[in-house]
Parts: C-alpha cells; structure tokens; sequence
C-alpha cells in the first residue's frame, strides 16, 4: 500500500470532523488545532498509531504549555524518543520549525532599522527566544547605521565578568565599525535587566567613549517581549 492510501486509509478510520485533512479544506487551516496541524505535516502514524494520536505524544514530549513552542527545543534524538517516530519524521519537523523560523525573520527584514529597537528585537526575536540559554550578539553598524558585521560573543550565563571589553571592540575595529548595539535573550522569557546586565552595559559604554565607537543600545529579548535599554534611558549618551 503506497503512502497516499495508507493516509487515506488513516483518514476515514476518524470521524468526518476530526480528519485534519478535510477539516482544512472545509474551513481552512486557522481552524485546525496545533496537533492537527502537525498531523498534516507528519502524514502517517505507525503501525498501529494514527498521525493525529503521534503528533499529540510530540507536541506533550516538547514539555511546554504551548507544545508547538517547545518543538524548537527539541533534538532529532529527543523527537526520536517517541514511539512511532523515526529519523525522517523527526528531520521532517524540524525542519518545519526552523522554516517557521525563517518566515517570522524574513517577514521583520523589511523594517529593520537600528536607531529603532522595536524592528530590531522583532528581526531577531526568533533566533532567540527558543534558546535554552543565554547569547549575547554583538552587532556592529557604520555611519549610516547599516549593519557591516555580526557575532555572537558569549553563550551561557551573560556575566559581567566573562564578557570582556577589549575582545568587544576589537571585533568592532576590525570591522571599522563606529557603533555597536548588543542584544542578548533570556530563557526565562522575562526580559528585565539583570544587575550584571547593567554593569556590562556599563563597561561597553565607557570602552566605547575612549574609543570613539558608541554603543547604540543594548537590548534584551524575552518571549515576544523585549528591553531596550536606550528606551529606558538606562542607557543614555
């Protein structure tokens, strides 16, 4: 039995409004629910499991109250965890979460302006608030405030005396960079600054103003909630 019948056959073992397939085609994709979604995508179960039953045992296996969130967290080796899913459906979802990824970032491309910290977090957001721990990138800008360069310069605990100045600005005179913004993500989802958040903060600055580079501003990105300090007026100059 080919892969078309075995999902019809998969499809008319549910009642007529369960079926995702044709619930999509009744009332559009908006009405169907996370799992089935996710059913669509997988299209056949296992042996035994039907696809709607295999993408509510993925979506309860990301951990997350939205379990379509926690999919992002998830390795090819933890999807493969559950029972009925093998390599190619685990790449097949990711893959699927990392084209959301890409639609939310391309779609903030248009808009993004670096004397603007709503455009920035919103560029950036999906690159980071799915991450397990704490990333600060540095960004490096030139007169026309256009981005010439990127780099990510810690992971894990962003503490203030693990982030060094010199190594800052040395990427950033490499680049003839004359301004820098510096963002970084909480996986709390909570983006208030930390202590330490304001003592980097602090030191970058004051790096900067002997060097002649600014720093634009340093924005902290939670769950689609951000901190800009520049906006706070934490960060002023």
């Amino acid at each position: 039995m080919d892969n078309d019948n075995t999902l019809a056959s998969t499809m008319k073992n549910l009642p007529p409004e369960e079926r995702p397939y044709e619930k999509c085609l009744k009332y559009g994709p908006s009405r169907l629910t996370d799992a089935e979604l996710l059913a669509v995508i997988i299209r056949t179960g296992s042996k035994g499991t039907k696809a709607l039953s295999l993408a509510k045992d993925i979506l309860k296996l990301s951990g997350a109250p939205n379990g379509l969130l926690g999919l992002h967290r998830l390795s090819v080796n933890d999807l493969m965890q559950v029972k009925g899913v093998g390599k190619v459906k685990a790449i097949q979802i990711k893959c699927m979460t990392e084209f959301s990824r890409r639609i939310a970032k391309a779609g903030a491309a248009d808009e993004l302006c670096f004397s603007q910290p709503e455009t920035i977090a919103r560029y950036y957001m999906e690159d980071f608030r799915h991450l397990g721990q704490e990333q600060m990138l540095l960004m490096m800008l030139n007169t026309k405030n256009k981005l010439l360069g990127e780099q990510i310069i810690s992971k894990g605990t962003v503490n203030a005396s693990l982030i060094s100045p010199r190594e800052i600005f040395l990427e950033a005179l490499h680049y003839h960079a004359v301004s820098i913004v510096l963002i970084h993500n909480h996986p709390s989802g909570d983006p208030s600054p930390s202590k330490d958040d304001l003592r980097i903060t602090k030191r970058i600055q004051e790096a900067g103003s002997m060097l002649g580079i600014g720093l634009l501003d340093h924005i902290i990105l939670g769950d689609r909630s951000y901190v800009s300090l520049r906006e706070r007026k934490i960060l002023l100059g």
